[in-house]
């Protein structure tokens, strides 16, 4: 419980110092919501027209005077006003947050479904023709870039099937789960395959650590089955570098695939953020960043605390 205090109690100060890093960056990009809200058109406007418009962007204060309005209203629950929607910040990010949300869990697991297998198949063939079959797929796997595969299944549908991913108006998974499903399994594949090979090559190395352990050793020597030594006294052990690598790879599609979400045409946060770079939202921008880093935190505390389920004899906070 001191452990999980003491983690929390750092969740306010990285926040503020991402804050600060979001709030400096996203104005130090060339140009600002007027250029970006009217293109050209910016250069007609009067003086005094641009000095209203400024005023209703809230950009006509310094820098420190913009972050200190900023910064009270998070105290308040306000992450302003998206000047491209028109809407409270933190409900567009909500809007888009379960798509995102969905994505990374069905790329999970479909990456944990398929790389520890492997990688335990290819430890307790290690050196085989198959352990190499395995290893050649997951460095292949690892060394193509999300938007060739993505490319490649889009082509191979459309080419050898005649159809084409559903896209259009993204369903919810409550209102029509079949429609959701169906537009969020070739994405889900696409970023869970890379995801997949880490996970493999990553298990195969912990897994043939474990089993040159004494204790592995020792449940042999009692009579244990292959599969009871494997399953249920090195795996548990192998697992700890593969939740850590999760725990990541997590942390990383809840802050959105950008790139998939391009090419699939999904609302998710990725593609929304990238969105409000190009049109200078400068309250989505800081709001979304703020969002991403609170719940990468949530998860690599979550990560932390599974230690300790897959491993007793790790002890949290003990110095």
């Amino acid at each position: 419980m001191n452990y999980l205090m003491r983690r929390l109690s750092t969740f306010p100060l990285v926040l503020l110092g991402v804050s600060i890093v979001v709030f400096v960056a996203i104005r130090m990009v060339p140009g600002d919501s007027i250029t970006a809200m009217l293109g050209t058109e910016a250069g007609l406007l009067t003086p005094a027209q641009r000095d209203s418009l400024a005023a209703y962007f809230g950009i006509d204060q310094p820098w420190f005077i913009q972050y200190g309005r900023w910064l009270l209203g998070i105290l308040h629950g306000n992450l302003g006003i998206s000047v491209t929607y028109g809407r409270p910040v933190l409900d567009v990010i909500l809007e888009r947050f379960p798509l995102t949300l969905e994505l990374a869990l069905l790329s999970m697991i479909i990456a944990l479904a398929v790389g520890v297998p492997a990688g335990v198949f290819a430890a307790t063939h290690n050196e085989k023709p198959s352990d190499l079959v395995v290893r050649v797929v997951a460095m292949i796997g690892q060394s193509t870039p999300n938007f060739v595969l993505a490319l490649l299944i889009i082509y191979a549908l459309s080419a050898g099937f005649g159809v084409l991913p559903a896209m259009g108006q993204f369903a919810p998974l409550w209102q029509d789960p079949l429609r959701n499903l169906s537009q969020l399994i070739l994405p889900a594949i696409t970023l869970g395959f890379a995801f997949a090979a880490s996970v493999t090559r990553i298990s195969r190395s912990a897994m043939l650590d474990v089993l040159s352990d004494d204790y592995v050793r020792t449940a042999r020597s009692k009579g244990a089955s292959a599969r009871s030594v494997i399953w249920r006294h090195a795996l548990p052990n192998a697992l700890i570098p593969v939740v850590t690598l999760s725990g990541i790879e997590f942390g990383y599609l809840l802050g959105g695939a950008v790139i998939v979400e391009q090419i699939y045409a999904l609302p998710g946060l990725g593609r929304m953020v990238l969105d409000a770079i190009l049109q200078r939202d400068y309250a989505l921008v800081q709001g979304s960043v703020l969002f991403i880093a609170f719940n990468f935190m949530i998860v690599n505390l979550l990560v932390d605390l599974a230690y300790v389920a897959l491993d007793p004899r790790i002890r949290l906070g003990e110095r």
